[in-house]
């Protein structure tokens, strides 16, 4: 392996400036429509290339990413790998935060909100005030010479059965294919081009990082570069990327920064991508050695077995749900033209397909040992992208993992629960430093770096109650499997998140409740001129889920008595919700809601407690119900793309099915739905993907406590169908099957034995459990 380290060539400004501009002129020809692949509706599929960003392919294995243009005389593929972020290790801890809370906190008693809000920007917010960019690592850039003249039978596709992206035409005589995949075993991005004639093709890579060299040695690429400084923050990465080419005939050869490839019949590229990062306090890591070891293993393998074993991988993980919501003449239209159509109504085999993307999204952009998904989920072409793309924990990241357990893929939770032990961690010293507290904190946004202080201005940032809110993940992934073990290893974690607010919730002198003080309810501004606050909504919910389960985690693991028993004593102490004057669900703890500048706003974070959460419900507490139905009114159904597909979820948790429906019409209509199916905020965002995902999967079966809720939100447009292997709390799996809007039969197993209560609207049957066994229920047997 000695000739994969030769001399680097470094590219001219010149040479870089070229290349980026044949990267953005993607070939645009009249394409004929005679390419029409053979059905599979669980694809994604076009008569074109892509000629932006939102119209390209996604791929991934959790760790590493890629776009696939599905080009003609040149392909790009835009490549990401999932620790490449600005900067470097960095605490940004405000040394006069503690000093000034007190009085930040004594100005919102006393009313004078604006001046807290200042006060805070002025002494309490991070340093520096914005956190570090996720971005890309560069591109593989493949141009095909012999690709010209008339194109015909052009098609792409992404196969999510495969998790396989390709491009099939015919261009100058030649008819080529490509197909590209990331395998998570072998952890590299393939590349496989075929022609019918022998063809000629060059490799480049390219990238729009710091200090980029090219070296180029026998078949092989190889890209080294540092990540850019950002904020003040100094960067402390390094990372590489290595393209490996080895061909069926033919010759490959060195040309200047790239590799020429003349008179193959088939080529293929594995590329291996790292950075130095080891962890979020140590940047010491060998990308070249490692990328290095990482196609040394894969250049032994049999390539054929390599994608066999990638296809495995995915499909053990997105075999396991299957949804069917019938099928029309429209499933048969390329994918665009299906979301640009805007009519839902006449294919709902589109929301069936966006309900596999999500969960494809899912797997693709979180894997165990991986970043977990981000804004964007780990696709970024961009240097300074929307909000860094980092994690916005105010809804954001939590939404992302939304459909993770319900849709039978707890293991892609494991990069979030990682993240949330290392914030846990880095949340301790903001605490002590920021709180005088014990335990750890985070605030609305973490990174790479997981740092956990408040960014972006007060009126965003200043909100205490990112961490709470992920640890309810934590318990979640324990109530789904019933694990012991596992709960035992994230007790500690749950606790020192409980503990923190034990130290700093403030007494309210007007009611003498518990409140957080400051903070805020994301992203909102209350009437009073400030977002800044004390004790809204969002955070009282947040800290009852929060405190009750961490009294129950101590129950179950008979630990702690005495610290489960001062954390309820604290629970009964927080305000209640409210119901204000025109019968809403109060944002704050006064009834500001009719007053405040943005009725409409994206967020609904007042609605936390009757979704994700189940404090709210029709049955148990109607008359709140009602009031989070009046917020919802009030606040409209259309906002940006994330914040429909959470209205799409508590409108299924109000358990009706038709406005449900409504607003996943919204969702998947070209001005909320991309061409290649991401997410619109606009800009793209990927939480609205996993969002309604979880929407529709919350349309046909909920689980509360021992409850399962059969079809509680099934409307009118889906009125035969069947969904299998959904995941209901305490190890189950659950079919459900329906004709004529009516529960044929759902079939329920459990790997826990215990008794279940099945619903189906107002009829309800116990069934019990036992495992290896499935249990059947009609409709005729609930009474």
């Amino acid at each position: 392996m000695d000739t994969f380290h030769s001399r680097a060539h470094q590219p001219t400004r010149r040479q870089l400036l070229e290349g980026g501009a044949a990267i953005a002129a993607v070939v645009s020809l009249p394409i004929p429509a005679s390419a029409v692949p053979m059905p599979n509706d669980r694809q994604l599929w076009y008569r074109q290339p892509a000629k932006v960003w939102t119209e390209a392919l996604p791929i991934g294995n959790g760790r590493l990413g890629a776009m696939v243009f599905g080009g003609l005389a040149q392909e790009r593929l835009q490549l990401n790998e999932d620790t490449l972020y600005a900067g470097g290790p960095y605490d940004p801890i405000n040394p006069n935060a503690r000093a000034a809370l007190p009085e930040v906190r004594r100005l919102i008693d006393a009313g004078e909100f604006a001046a807290a809000q200042a006060l805070a920007n002025a002494r309490v917010m991070a340093v520096p005030i914005k956190q570090m960019a996720y971005q890309p690592v560069g591109d593989l850039i493949l141009d095909l010479p012999g690709a010209t003249g008339a194109v015909n039978d052009y098609s792409r596709h992404l196969n999510l059965d495969t998790a396989t992206a390709t491009t099939h035409f015919v261009a100058g005589g030649t008819r080529y294919s490509r197909d590209v995949f990331a395998s998570p075993d072998d952890q590299v991005i393939a590349v496989q081009l075929h022609g019918d004639r022998p063809f000629d093709l060059i490799v480049g890579l390219t990238s729009p990082q710091a200090d980029v060299t090219v070296a180029v040695a026998a078949g092989m690429l190889t890209l080294t570069g540092r990540n850019r400084d950002q904020a003040g923050i100094a960067a402390k990465l390094r990372f590489a990327a290595r393209a490996l080419v080895t061909t069926h005939g033919g010759t490959v050869v060195a040309t200047g920064d790239r590799l020429r490839v003349t008179g193959a019949r088939s080529v293929t590229i594995l590329v291996a991508m790292a950075t130095s990062f080891r962890r979020f306090d140590d940047t010491g890591g060998d990308p070249e050695a490692d990328t290095l070891a990482v196609l040394d293993r894969a250049a032994r393998r049999d390539f054929d077995r390599m994608r066999t074993d990638a296809v495995a991988a995915h499909q053990a993980l997105f075999g396991r749900v299957r949804l069917d919501l019938g099928r029309s003449a429209a499933a048969d239209f390329p994918t665009d033209e299906r979301i640009r159509a805007d009519r839902l109504g006449d294919d709902p085999a589109l929301a069936a397909l966006y309900f596999d993307y999500g969960r494809y999204l899912l797997i693709a952009s979180s894997r165990a040992g991986s970043q977990p998904a981000n804004l964007q989920g780990i696709w970024n072409d961009q240097v300074k992208p929307p909000w860094e793309s980092k994690y916005t924990v105010n809804i954001n990241t939590e939404m992302n993992y939304w459909p993770a357990q319900v849709t039978a893929l707890p293991e892609c939770v494991e990069p979030l629960v990682r993240m949330v032990r290392e914030i846990a961690e880095t949340g301790a010293v903001t605490a002590k430093r920021m709180y005088g507290a014990r335990g750890w904190v985070c605030h609305h946004n973490t990174d790479l770096w997981r740092a956990t202080g408040p960014i972006d201005g007060a009126e965003w940032g200043l909100w205490p109650t990112g961490g709470a809110w992920l640890c309810t993940h934590l318990w979640e992934h324990y109530d789904y499997g019933r694990d012991l073990t596992y709960l035992r290893s994230v007790y500690p974690v749950m606790r020192g998140a409980a503990l923190f607010f034990l130290d700093t919730l403030q007494t309210d002198p007007k009611t003498g409740a518990l409140v957080t003080n400051p903070s805020l309810s994301p992203e909102n501004i209350h009437p009073k001129g400030a977002s800044i606050c004390a004790g809204p909504a969002m955070d009282m919910q947040i800290l009852r889920d929060l405190f009750d389960q961490v009294g129950r985690a101590a129950a179950l693991l008979g630990t702690d008595r005495a610290f489960a028993a001062e954390v309820a004593a604290a629970r009964k102490r927080l305000p209640p919700d409210r119901i204000g004057a025109h019968g809403q669900l109060q944002e704050w703890q006064a009834d500001w809601d009719a007053a405040a500048p943005e009725q409409h706003h994206r967020h609904v974070s007042h609605l936390y407690g009757l979704f994700p959460s189940d404090q709210i419900d029709v049955e148990r507490t109607p008359a709140l119900a009602q009031a989070a139905r009046r917020s919802l009114d009030i606040r409209g159904d259309e906002s940006t793309g994330w914040a429909t597909a959470w209205r799409a979820n508590l409108w299924a948790r109000l358990r009706d099915g038709e406005h449900a429906y409504r607003i996943i019409e919204l969702l998947l209509g070209p001005k909320l739905t991309y061409p290649n199916m991401f997410d619109a905020h606009p800009p793209f965002q990927i939480d609205g993907n996993f969002g309604g995902a979880r929407a529709m999967a919350e349309m046909l079966m909920q689980s509360h406590g021992e409850d399962i809720l059969l079809l509680p939100a099934l409307p009118k447009a889906w009125p035969r169908g069947s969904i299998t292997g959904l995941r209901a709390r305490g190890r189950c799996s659950v079919d459900v099957h329906w004709q004529d809007g009516t529960l044929l039969e759902a079939s329920i197993r459990g790997d826990i034995a215990g008794r279940r209560t099945v619903r189906l609207g107002a009829r309800t049957k116990t069934i019990t459990l036992t495992p290896g066994r499935a249990v059947r229920v009609r409709g005729s047997d609930l009474i």
